[in-house]
């Protein structure tokens, strides 16, 4: 008997657990409460009818889907919390353009470093060709470990 009045008092205070916490009033961290949420009935169970907001299709390059594989492996919650706002694309995209300026950028600034010039480029092009491909591959290290992966 005194099982059974345990075993309902713990229905009780878990329903009434559940219901504080639905209150707008105890909202953590400013989650969003859905008004009704409609089901579709499959065989014997009720699936909730959730979709994802749409995004804009953007061009994704090879720097925005190393990025994305990478927040999807590593930073889970990230990824997530980006996915289900609806801003992963403009995410990838801002991140794939900021990728490209850099590698530029650093392009030019080792290639002056390094005396690289047009010169060179006449007189010796194949030396020219190797110190370029150097420089390309440092830039990219650069931006590979500054801005994809981290």
């Amino acid at each position: 008997m005194c099982k059974s009045k345990q075993n309902v008092r713990t229905a009780h205070l878990q329903g009434t657990l559940q219901a504080s916490m639905i209150k707008a009033g105890n909202n953590p961290k400013g989650a969003k409460i859905m008004s009704e949420i409609t089901y579709t009935k499959q065989a014997d169970y009720l699936i909730p009818d959730l979709t994802l907001p749409t995004e804009p299709e953007l061009p994704l390059g090879r720097y925005a889907l190393m990025h994305r594989d990478y927040l999807e492996q590593h930073k889970r919650v990230t990824y997530l919390n980006l996915l289900t706002a609806g801003r992963l694309n403009a995410h990838l995209y801002q991140t794939e353009q900021t990728a490209l300026q850099r590698l530029e950028l650093l392009t030019k600034q080792l290639a002056a470093e390094q005396g690289v010039t047009e010169e060179l480029k006449e007189k010796a092009p194949m030396q020219w060709l190797g110190m370029m491909n150097n420089i390309r591959s440092q830039a990219e290290e650069t931006i590979l470990s500054e801005l994809i992966y981290n």
